[in-house]
Formats: C-alpha cells, structure tokens, sequence
C-alpha cells in the first residue's frame, strides 16, 4: 500500500512496503566510530565483492507516528513499517508483482479465488513462527470497525478468507476486484502479540516485533529511529548492518548535515539539486539521482466549507494559480504541471487532458458570478460583508511547500483574496488537523500506488476520521466509476473508467492539482549496488553495502 502524505528520501525501499553534533551517535545500546581508514571510492572497474558491516543514516524532517503496517499512513511510518514487515506480495524492479512471504499462489479462472503458499521456516523477530494464522489476523483487523485503519476498502470484497494449514491462506472473493493482489501486499503483522489488544493504543506501534529484514532496537521521538539487520531473514541477511532515521526538521539544518555527512542519505530540495550539489567534494562524497516521483502535490479544500462547496470558486483558484511559474520559481525546472491526480506514468493517465490556462481575469469573473466582488473598493473580494480570506495549512521543514504557499499567496492577492499561511510540526499536523478535518485548505503531496484505483481518495464512504477523504469530496459519478473499476479485470475498460474518473476530478477541482516533482535524492557514494529503477533506488535495499575500506561506522558496545 504506497499511498501516504509524502516526505519519503528511500521511495520504494521504505515501501518494501524511508544533535546537530558527531556526539549524537553516542548512544546506550552502541557508539558509532568512524572508521580512520576510509578510502577513495573504488573503481567501477572491479566492484569489490558484497561485505557486511557500517551504518547509513537516513535524513527525514519529519517523524514517523505508528509502526503497525495497518496503520501507517504517512511516508516516514511508511519507510520504518516497510523494513520491520512484508506482505504477501511485493513489486520488483520491473513492476511486476513477485512473491514476498508467499513463495507461490494461484487464482481461479473466474477471478475470485486467491491461494497464497507461505514460505516455511520465516520467523518473527521474536523467534516464532510466521503462519497463515497472521495473514487471518492481519485481514480480520483490517476489516474491523475499531480499528482506525484508512485500508479497510480494499478488503471490503473478501467473501472468505480461509486458512487451510500453517502455510496456505484461501481467499474468496464476492465479486471481482481488480486490485486485489496489489492489496495483499499489505504488512503481516503478529497474531501472538497483538490478539486481545487495542491496535489503536497500543505499545505495539512504538515497539514493533516485526519479520522483515531491520529489526527495531529504539524509537526517540523527534530525534532518532534506529534498526539493525536481521541474522535470519529469508532473502539474506541485510549487508548493512544498522538504518538510522534522523528526524532534523528544518531543510537547511539537514542540507548541513549532508555537507558533513552527518547524514547519507536524504531527499533534496530543487535549489539544492541544481545550484549547491555540484563542487567537486559533494560530486565525490555523493550520488544524485532524479526522476519522476509517482504522486502529486496539491491545494486541498475542506469542502464542508461553504466557499469551497461552490465548485466556480475551486475553479476560479485553479484560474488564477500560475503552475508553470511555481515549477520554475521553486522548483527550478524539476517537474510538470498536473492536470489531476495521475501522473504521466500511470496508465490511468489520460494524455488528452490538458491543463487550465493561468487566466485571472476569467478566474474573477467566475468569482464574481459565486457573489465573490470587491464591493467595497478595498481591494480584496467579499460576499455579504465578508472579506474572502483562508489560511493554508502545511507542514514545516518543508521549504518547497512554504514557497510554494507564499507563491500562491501572491497569486491570490492579485485576484482579491486573502490568504494567510500557517506551517505546522508533522505529527500535530496529520493528527490534530488532517485527521479532526480543523483546516481550510491543506498544502500537501500524496504518494500513489501503482494500480490507478482511487477509491481512499476520493470515495464518499472514505470521508471519515483517520480516512484518506479528508477533504470529504463527494461525486456520485466518480463513486460508481471508482466501484466499476476495482469490479473487471479488463484492462482496456479499466484505462477507459480511470481516464474518466481523471477528467472528472480535474473538472471537479477538490483539490487544485499543482505538479508532480521529481524525486531527487541524495546518496554517500561508498554505497554500492545501488540502481535506479521505475520504482526509485530502494527496491534492493537489502543488497546495497559499503566496501570494507570505505565503511564509515562500526558498532561497539559502551562501557
């Protein structure tokens, strides 16, 4: 499940399902020593042979929030979650969808019976053993009303699920739905340590037991996440030896950190990508990667609001944001105007769409026909004695989304309305404002899967608590395309449904769409075994490792 609020540096790895100071390595568990004899990289004439051992330590500015797979939905839960468990079921590099825990599987001719293999011998990092009886666990929770997951629609079809040994899970389907493999890539989670508890409370989601190939040694909340291989993972052993995820919440803080690889790998901005990642030290010291990131970012509407109910206003603002000088002012180049929710590499994405010219002239004049004129010669619009004025809410450390939000402040002032900007921490953000619907408008980014179904996004019956539809965007039509496209496997009338369900939102305007940016990551060059591929660099994670002579870390224990 890739859909999150996103912020993500790893990309596929953290999906696999991703102190300023040298003394902050220092720890109760472990010292961090830098090794003396760090070389030059090695030739990429003879790559040295895969060695285990070092530390990389992943920059994020934001923190994760719950570590139960069920129940991640932002991008750093995401990256955690995704090296702590598996699913079934996993893409590969190619995009096609490959055993994870389960070996093998079959599907009925009909489409509605799923038999899924388990691998034997996988075991949970507290030494039992991973069955059939934790993928039961893992559905029957996802599918129970307490639970506060935004997931549950994708098992809503699921007639039966049956566990047929240790090893061999049947699942009955009502109906078809075409997503359904991609949804058994959902994180297993353990049946013996969860059965009996409130998965919304409890310690579980800061002390996960998981099977995947990190396990989890501590959490310190805003300052650190740290994890070390696991000896007996099915795949292999994972070459590095320790994943550290540092929260530093301020860009320019974590672009310092680079510069002193303090941190190895992280996410950077646009201004950092084209104009401070080029001397000869950081071409050296690191690789950039760039590429079309599978997402978007938008201006997202509560629509219970009663400005934003009137569809002319959303369209009105969609007029009068000039998207191309937001991609070159901010992003220096580094993206594409989005016309909806697709990018272009979706198959959902339909080519014939094209986007709104910026027009504020005509963006006035539907304001004015919603009653949205200056009437009092101030020069800001107003309706009924009410200035038009919003805040947008965005999460800080983020420096794109602030300039992006002051650009549109701008914009928006040059059209007659008012709009204020607040940035908040990430944690307060999802869950005391996303979450409780306490916002005007958002400035955010999804993540997306690779099957273009929508349904958490943009169904009507997903509006509530904790869902994904917290804009609370209702469209009959869009709910029976949404339906019909998880309903057939017809690949030709599946692309015809989403091209449709494109045109729709796009016209529909819950969100202004803005760009899809491209993922530009940042990594130590000691790394080896490190490729790009459609779903970003993470994908082998397990098989990066640094070559004895250049390790960075080794690991000791403290007196």
């Amino acid at each position: 499940m890739e859909r999150s609020l996103n912020r993500s540096a790893l990309g596929a790895a953290g999906r696999r399902q991703h102190d300023r100071q040298r003394s902050w390595f220092v720890s109760a568990i472990l010292v961090l020593v830098p090794n003396l004899f760090f070389s030059p990289v090695a030739s990429a004439d003879s790559p040295p042979p895969p060695t285990s051992g070092d530390a990389i330590v992943v920059g994020s500015i934001g923190d994760a929030s719950r570590l139960l797979p069920i129940l991640a939905t932002d991008s750093a839960s995401g990256d955690i979650v995704g090296l702590l468990f598996n699913g079934l079921l996993k893409y590969n590099e190619r995009l096609e969808i490959v055993g994870d825990l389960a070996e093998s599987w079959t599907v009925s001719e009909d489409g509605l019976t799923f038999t899924f293999h388990l691998r034997p011998n996988v075991r949970w990092h507290d030494g039992a053993a991973v069955t059939a009886r934790d993928v039961e666990f893992t559905y029957r929770k996802l599918i129970d009303p307490n639970v506060r997951t935004p997931y549950s629609s994708s098992y809503e079809l699921v007639q039966s699920l049956d566990v047929l040994d240790d090893h061999t899970v049947r699942i009955r389907y009502k109906e078809p739905f075409a997503p359904a493999l991609e949804s058994w890539m959902m994180g297993v989670i353990p049946k013996h340590l969860l059965e009996g508890q409130d998965l919304n409370t409890t310690p579980f989601l800061r002390k996960p037991v998981g099977h995947g190939p990190y396990t989890f040694v501590r959490w310190k909340t805003g300052e650190l996440i740290e994890l070390k291989a696991n000896p007996d993972y099915f795949e292999h052993r994972p070459y590095i030896d320790r994943y550290l995820y540092r929260i530093i919440p301020d860009e320019a803080t974590l672009f310092l950190e680079l510069l002193t690889q303090g941190v190895d790998l992280s996410s950077l901005t646009p201004l950092q990508y084209r104009r401070q990642t080029n001397s000869p030290f950081m071409q050296r010291a690191y690789h950039k990667f760039r590429y079309p990131s599978f997402g978007f970012t938008y201006l997202g509407y509560n629509l219970q609001d009663e400005r934003f109910k009137d569809i002319r206003v959303r369209q009105a603002i969609n007029r009068a944001i000039d998207k191309q000088a937001l991609i070159e002012g901010v992003l220096y180049g580094l993206g594409a105007i989005a016309t909806g929710p697709y990018p272009k590499e979706s198959w959902g994405y339909d080519p014939s769409i094209v986007p709104t010219p910026y027009d504020p002239r005509a963006a006035k004049a539907l304001l004015a026909e919603a009653g949205w004129s200056d009437h009092d010669g101030d020069g800001w619009l107003d309706r009924n004695g009410q200035r038009f004025q919003f805040t947008i809410l965005t999460n800080q450390g983020n420096e794109v989304r602030r300039q992006v939000a002051e650009l549109i402040q701008q914009q928006l002032k040059a059209v007659g309305i008012d709009v204020k900007i607040r940035t908040v921490e990430w944690s307060t953000f999802v869950h005391e404002f996303i979450d409780k619907r306490r916002f005007e408008a958002v400035l955010l980014g999804w993540s997306l899967s690779r099957d273009p179904d929508l349904y958490d996004l943009f169904h009507s019956s997903k509006t509530k608590e904790g869902e994904y539809n917290f804009v609370g965007y209702a469209n009959p039509d869009v709910d029976r395309l949404l339906l019909e496209g998880r309903r057939t496997f017809d690949h030709e009338q599946r692309v015809r449904i989403y091209h449709d369900v494109h045109r729709h939102l796009y016209e529909d305007q819950p969100y202004t769409f803005l760009f899809v940016s491209d993922a530009l990551p940042m990594l130590s060059s000691r790394f080896r075994n490190v490729v790009p591929t459609p779903i970003g660099i993470g994908y082998n994670f397990i098989d990066w490792y640094a070559p004895r002579s250049e390790q960075r870390y080794h690991a000791v224990m403290q007196q």
